[in-house]
């Protein structure tokens, strides 16, 4: 027995230990796990915000910094690719340095990018603050997990504490949205950063008080070539959809951009076949049902944080809203997303997962459809909340089954992976999405000016058909993603009910909902 076991033992009312003692000590340990529990859903909340927290600052923080419009997109996509690309390695890292450890270095670091990125002086130094964001909460996002599945080891404790972690990660997208308008309305967009570096360095004080170091007793290597190969393909995939609304699809720029991105992402498919300990086992991805809800997830997520960007931009642009407005009006579509989740994890036993994970994108990708009729006079209460309301209820009813069919037959050792992929591939595709929806509205943009006069009345015409033109792509790509649903998705009723627990962001929140 060891010396913790020991004194724990003891003081519980063993050998050299009291009962009232015991019951004193075991008191004060649960007052310190739920308070392990607030400084972890304190940093849950700060990484979870910072993927929608400046869509509704990013008008001001592009006129402040001259961001041209192919690159405005990169303001997002540089945290959420170095998030999603980098999330795996980071689990590894924290697995084997120390989850307590990784966990503060995570803060800190993310706390200091912040700053930098609030007081940006140019776009290159906003855009690389919000890519070392990325990869401090890839650090510390799985840490934080970690630390929380060893913290809290009792079933009652355990399902409270996911809880709590599910609401918080669930309702961070909301909140980061309204926040973002607030702070950019009544003081700059550069706060929607700064605001994270009070809260960092409080979280980062009180976890080095409270919470208690734990690792992997065994170390499995950290297959460093895998993640450089596949973060370089990634960046280069982006960078190239980038360069095509400046310079268009057949410049040589594009094309080498593509190519050396596919070079890399076949090197990195090589490297993961040869790795005694890949960062992506390929076994997790090539089960049919598995494979399918992995590339329904990242088509999903190529589809959704655009339609986030041009909704933004029609709020405030043509409609006149401010960005504390423009933030409410984004509350219907987290609350479509929870009541969709909710009905959907009452039906998936009934139903198995393909159905309810193709009828849900079916409606999202109608939503989208509905988005895509905007015009100069659109009415939000006519036809974008509706709108709103059908894709995220579509998007509730999808995300329940697909996180459930990603752990389907998985083995235990790997279910981590499987899980954590499920919130890789939407972060890496709504980098990649984004950067092609952008591409194609600027395009669309210019080629709605040539040969027209300009005035105010064209320009705004110009940006509506843009953005009116990436809905409808988006919609052809969930419509893609429903397609793989139905035609590849093979899991049964019985294969999601025996699916390992999930972890993970989203996968937390609906393990959560299924409890309710």
């Amino acid at each position: 027995m060891s010396t913790t076991e020991l004194t724990l033992f003891e003081s519980a009312g063993g050998p050299g230990g009291s009962e009232t003692g015991g019951s004193e000590t075991g008191e004060r340990e649960r007052r310190r796990r739920f308070l392990v529990l607030g400084v972890i859903a304190l940093a849950q909340l700060m990484i979870v915000l910072d993927a929608s927290v400046v869509i509704v600052a990013l008008p001001s923080a592009q006129r402040a910094l001259h961001i041209s419009l192919a690159n405005r997109q990169w303001v997002m996509s540089a945290y959420t690719l170095a998030f999603g690309s980098l999330l795996l390695l980071g689990g590894r890292i924290a697995d084997f340095l120390g989850r307590k450890r990784m966990f503060i270095v995570g803060l800190i670091g993310f706390g200091l990018a912040s700053a930098v990125g609030g007081l940006a002086q140019n776009e290159a130094m906003l855009f690389g603050a919000r890519a070392v964001q990325g990869a401090f909460a890839a650090l510390m996002a799985p840490a934080a997990l970690s630390l929380l599945t060893v913290t809290f080891t009792e079933a009652k404790e355990r399902a409270t504490a996911f809880g709590v972690y599910g609401a918080v990660a669930g309702s961070g997208a909301a909140i980061g949205l309204v926040l973002g308008g607030t702070l950019t309305q009544l003081a700059s967009w550069r706060w929607t950063l700064l605001i994270n570096v009070p809260i960092a360095i409080f979280a980062a004080i009180s976890g080095s008080r409270l919470v208690r170091e734990s690792r992997a007793e065994h170390r499995a290597g950290y297959d460093l070539p895998g993640a450089a190969l596949v973060t370089g393909g990634l960046f280069l995939l982006v960078y190239g959809f980038t360069e095509a609304g400046t310079h268009g699809w057949r410049a040589p720029e594009t094309l080498a951009l593509l190519g050396a991105a596919a070079l890399l992402l076949v090197a990195f498919v090589v490297a993961e076949l040869r790795s005694p300990h890949p960062l992506l086992p390929l076994r997790v991805v090539l089960d049919r049902s598995r494979g399918g809800a992995f590339l329904s997830s990242l088509l999903v997520g190529s589809a959704l944080l655009g339609t986030f960007l041009f909704l933004t931009y029609y709020l405030q642009t043509i409609l006149g809203y401010s960005a504390l407005r423009t933030g409410f009006a984004f509350l219907p579509f987290s609350g479509g997303i929870i009541v969709g989740a909710a009905l959907a994890s009452r039906l998936l036993p009934r139903t198995g997962p393909r159905p309810l994970m193709t009828f849900g994108l079916l409606l999202a990708t109608g939503g989208l459809f509905l988005f895509s009729t905007t015009t100069l006079h659109s009415s939000y209460v006519a036809l974008l909340l509706p709108a709103e309301v059908i894709t995220s209820l579509g998007m509730g009813l999808a995300f329940v089954p697909m996180s459930n069919t990603a752990l389907v037959g998985v083995d235990e050792s790997h279910a981590g992976v499987a899980s954590a992929l499920v919130n890789a591939t939407q972060q890496v595709g709504g980098s990649l999405g984004t950067a092609l929806l952008n591409t194609i509205a600027a395009s669309a943009t210019v080629a709605y000016l040539a040969g027209r006069l300009p005035s105010p009345t064209v320009l705004r015409e110009a940006s509506v058909h843009g953005y009116t033109l990436a809905y409808t792509v988006s919609a052809f790509i969930l419509l893609a993603a429903a397609a793989v649903a139905a035609g590849v998705v093979r899991a049964s009723r019985r294969d999601v009910s025996a699916a390992p627990e999930p972890e993970g962001e989203l996968p937390a929140m609906l393990a959560e909902l299924e409890s309710a």
